[in-house]
């Protein structure tokens, strides 16, 4: 709700509604409450259970018929399975969904896959309108009929080019790479995501051990994911002279767009994704982008054009498209080039509220 929903909630009390949110407690709800929204906190996990979820979906139940909202808006995975449920149950008359990625995806054993489908598919029977963010999930829900209506809609992803450009007034560049510790002549490879093994990090530091350059992640993991962790790639990197004295794990970070100004390539070699906002605010940055070839990721990385798609766990092509980027400024310069105008005409995040502002009725003209 703080990194990603706070503009729409924004845009939608601009046109004159009421926006309440709803989500589990945590360190960051008070500064969503900080701009004057009213945020509801219920005991929503992030595991699939229902057994675990029984009290945040009574919560939600309650709240809705308390309420009586006139729309539900639900994103995240089990917070929108738990979320329809609990709106067609409180008779909300309108609810509308905004997957950030379905969950299942091509890589993924078939067994789960059919039952991850098939809990979309459920709670698609509660979905007036679904909204997706790449064009290709938009087809796949279309095609498996996971929004009862058919009112399905790609909406895209984007971000704030005000905030996140190539533009450096402030000498960020400098500034980081000396705090950091990074030579101005070293090249540096930024990586943001939790730090998950489904994000790629296993595969990326096998790849670091055969490229020339630095390599910052930026994330942490959440207390309620459970996702695999990545011990075992900081026990890797603590165990190794070489990969210790060019790997920074960052932890959690506020300045983002001062670390994409210091960096000079970008890395996303997830196994999963829905339409990765990271790479689209490493493109408005000007950073070419290296990721693996899934779903989203290869929507918006043009291969060869915009930066380089890789194959999923495939850390020897994943090292030679970095290095292929490493050795040349040339290529760098060309790529970030590319994909900046790339991003500024199509991942403007203005135009994405308003696809949603239009679509679900609630612009006042």
């Amino acid at each position: 709700m703080y990194h990603f929903l706070r503009p729409l909630m924004h845009a939608i009390r601009e046109e004159g509604h009421e926006v309440v949110g709803v989500c589990a407690d945590g360190n960051l709800v008070p500064m969503v409450r900080s701009e004057g929204f009213r945020v509801e906190t219920v005991p929503l996990t992030r595991t699939i259970n229902p057994i675990r979820n029984i009290g945040a979906t009574q919560a939600l139940q309650k709240l809705f018929r308390d309420e009586q909202f006139d729309l539900v808006h639900t994103h995240t995975p089990v917070g929108s399975l738990i979320g329809r449920m609990a709106a067609k149950m409180a008779r909300v008359p309108r609810v509308a969904y905004t997957a950030h990625g379905f969950y299942f995806h091509e890589h993924m054993a078939a067994p789960q896959r059919a039952a991850h489908i098939s809990l979309e598919w459920l709670a698609g029977r509660a979905t007036h309108t679904l909204f997706t963010q790449s064009e290709e999930d938009a087809v796949t829900a279309r095609r498996l009929g996971l929004c009862k209506t058919g009112d399905v809609l790609a909406i895209g992803n984007g971000s704030d080019p005000a905030i996140f450009n190539p533009e450096d007034p402030n000498g960020a560049r400098e500034r980081i790479r000396s705090t950091i510790g990074t030579p101005e002549g070293r090249v540096v490879i930024l990586m943001t995501g939790r730090q998950v093994a489904e994000k790629g990090y296993r595969e990326l530091i096998t790849a670091m051990r055969e490229v020339d350059g630095e390599l910052w992640a930026v994330g942490s993991r959440l207390e309620s994911d459970h996702a695999s962790g990545i011990d075992d790639v900081h026990d890797t990197i603590e165990n190794d002279a070489d990969l210790r004295s060019r790997v920074h794990f960052l932890g959690y970070r506020q300045d983002v767009p001062d670390l994409m100004r210091a960096a000079d390539i970008f890395t996303l070699p997830s196994h999963r994704e829905g339409m990765p906002r990271s790479i689209i605010e490493a493109m408005l940055s000007g950073l070419p982008v290296v990721a693996t070839d899934i779903r989203g990721s290869r929507e918006e990385v043009l291969d060869g054009k915009t930066g380089l798609l890789v194959p999923v766990r495939d850390a020897t092509k994943l090292a030679k498209a970095l290095q292929s980027l490493v050795t040349s400024s040339d290529l760098r310069k060309r790529m970030g080039e590319a994909g900046l105008i790339r991003a500024r005409n199509l991942y403007d995040e203005q135009q994405v509220i308003a696809r949603q502002l239009n679509h679900l009725g609630l612009c006042a003209s």
